[in-house]
């Protein structure tokens, strides 16, 4: 039985999920933005906004009732709500 191999950031087989966020936390740490783990999301951004980094089908369950929490989210255009498209984020660089 042959497993197919994902890893983070290999050239071949990219896990989507890691290369978001690797992404992500490349533009708002070369940006001067603080960057810490929370309890709920994937990344806590100036002790202020949590974000949670996901694809376009992504659940708003996750950071339900927590205050200033945003999506980061790939293949959209436009934000609508707490989504803010996940490419914008390259304009900070």
């Amino acid at each position: 039985m042959l497993l197919k191999k994902s890893f983070a950031l290999s050239p071949n087989n990219t896990e989507k999920g890691s290369l978001r966020e690797a992404f992500f936390m490349n533009q708002l740490t070369n940006a001067g933005h603080a960057i810490n783990l929370p309890l709920k999301g994937d990344f806590y951004v100036n002790d202020q906004f949590t974000f949670e980094i996901g694809g376009k089908g992504k659940s708003t369950k996750q950071l339900t009732g927590i205050d200033n929490s945003f999506f980061a989210v790939d293949d959209m255009e436009a934000g609508i709500g707490n989504k803010i498209p996940l490419w914008m984020f390259g304009l900070l660089y």
